[in-house]
């Protein structure tokens, strides 16, 4: 059980890692447009995009080895974890507002979370 909880807690990371520098690689691309310089500028040299597909492939992989091992009905909904991985990211940096509701929400969540891996 541990064991299951651990490699969620790193496979969340990995999914909230790939989706931040993914959010970090738009910011940088700058607006699309259907050229060379876009791409060349925009797309191939973006080490953003390069880190995140990275981290979204590596997490993808442990998802794969966490489906095989684990139960899906306990492993699934733990990949709620990175709903609290994005705020916190949200917060530290992006530097964006999260009111008390989505707080709760996020809670609520966790404890169901909680419920369903006992």
């Amino acid at each position: 059980m541990l064991r299951m909880v651990l490699y969620s807690v790193v496979q969340a990371v990995l999914m909230c890692s790939a989706q931040s520098l993914f959010k970090m690689a738009a910011v940088k691309m700058g607006d699309f447009s259907w050229t060379w310089a876009f791409f060349r500028d925009g797309i191939f040299t973006n080490w953003w995009l390069l880190a995140s597909g990275i981290c979204g492939l590596v997490g993808l992989l442990e998802w794969m080895y966490m489906l095989r091992v684990f139960p899906f009905s306990q492993v699934y909904p733990l990949t709620s974890l990175s709903f609290l991985l994005g705020m916190v990211v949200a917060v530290v940096f992006f530097h964006e507002t999260v009111v008390w509701q989505q707080w709760l929400g996020v809670i609520l969540i966790l404890a169901g979370c909680g419920l369903i891996v006992k």
